[in-house]
C-alpha cells in the first residue's frame, strides 16, 4: 500500500510499564513516527521497555500538565496528521485498517473522531454513557490544538470533524486500586479547572449533581445492562462529582480566607 499520507502518534506516560508495550505494539502497522513524552516522576520499568522499540522517540521531561505536555509532543512529530493516543489505550485491528485506509484517501477534514469502548474492572462497558464515547484523536496539527484544561483536555478544531467508524480500546481501570489512584488527583485539577473559569460554588452541586449522574448513568443511559461494573461505575462517577465540587468548595474557602 502506497501511502499518501504519514501519521505521527504521541503518547505521555508516567508508571505505564504495564501498558505500554500492548500501545505501542498495536501501532506499528499503520503509524509511521511515534513521540512519547515520559514524565521525569516515573518510578516503574517504562523507560526501560522504551528502549526495547528502537523505533520510537521518547524523552524524559519534566511535567507540564496534561495538556501542555501534549502539545509539545505535538512540536516533536515529523509529520502534519497526528494520532493522539494513551498508553493504556490500544488500536484495534479494524481501526488500524481504517487508518490506512484514511492514509491512501483524500482528507475531507480537519480532525476525525473515533468511538472509544472501555475495559473496566474486568468488562467491557457498553452503556453508562460510556460507550460509543467519541473522543478526537486522529487530527491535522495545523488546525488543532489542545486546550489547557488541568484534566479532561481535549482538542480545539478549526474546521469540520469527520468520523472513524473503529473502536479505541481503552483499559481504563483494570481494579478498585487504580481507578482511586487516579482519582484523588483528578478531582483536584477538576476543582482547579472549575475554579479557574469562575465557577461559584452552589449547595446543590453536592446534593443533587451526584444523585443526577447516578440516575443518568445507570438507569437512563442503560448501566444496569453492564451488570455489578455498570452500578459499580455509576456508584463512583457520582461520588467523583460529588468530590469535585466539595474539592471546588474547599478552594472557594481557601480564596475567601486569604483575601483574594
Amino acid at each position: 500500500m502506497n501511502s499518501k499520507i504519514q501519521i505521527s502518534a504521541i503518547i505521555i506516560a508516567k508508571d505505564e510499564e504495564l501498558n505500554i508495550s500492548r500501545c505501542l505494539n498495536n501501532l506499528k502497522d499503520c503509524i509511521d513516527d511515534i513521540v512519547v513524552l515520559v514524565d521525569d516522576q516515573t518510578t516503574d520499568k517504562t523507560v526501560e521497555i522504551l528502549r526495547t522499540f528502537p523505533l520510537v522517540r521518547f524523552s524524559v521531561i519534566n511535567w507540564k500538565g496534561y495538556a501542555k505536555t501534549k502539545q509539545y509532543a505535538v512540536t516533536l512529530t515529523k509529520n502534519d496528521w497526528i494520532f493522539w493516543i494513551d498508553a493504556d489505550e490500544a488500536l484495534t485491528e479494524k481501526l488500524k485498517n481504517e487508518i490506512n485506509e484514511f492514509k491512501v484517501s483524500e482528507p475531507k477534514y480537519s480532525a476525525y473522531s473515533v468511538p472509544r469502548k472501555a475495559y473496566f474492572l474486568g468488562k467491557w462497558i457498553k452503556h453508562c454513557g460510556w460507550y460509543p464515547g467519541r473522543v478526537v484523536r486522529l487530527f491535522n496539527k495545523k488546525k488543532a490544538q489542545f486546550i489547557d484544561l488541568k484534566v479532561h483536555e481535549h482538542l480545539i478544531v478549526d474546521g469540520n470533524i469527520g468520523e472513524l467508524i473503529s473502536d479505541l480500546d481503552h483499559f481504563t481501570d483494570p481494579d478498585i486500586k487504580h481507578y482511586f489512584k487516579k482519582f484523588n488527583e483528578y478531582t483536584s485539577l477538576a476543582a482547579e479547572d472549575l475554579l479557574n473559569c469562575g465557577r461559584k460554588f452552589k449547595i446543590i452541586d453536592i446534593l443533587f449533581r451526584p444523585l443526577f449522574i447516578f440516575m443518568k448513568m445507570y438507569f437512563v443511559k442503560l448501566g444496569f445492562l453492564d451488570g455489578i461494573q455498570g452500578f459499580i461505575l455509576s456508584i463512583f462517577s457520582s461520588v467523583y462529582v460529588f468530590t469535585k465540587y466539595c474539592k471546588l468548595w474547599e478552594l472557594k474557602k481557601g480564596k475567601v480566607k486569604n483575601g483574594n
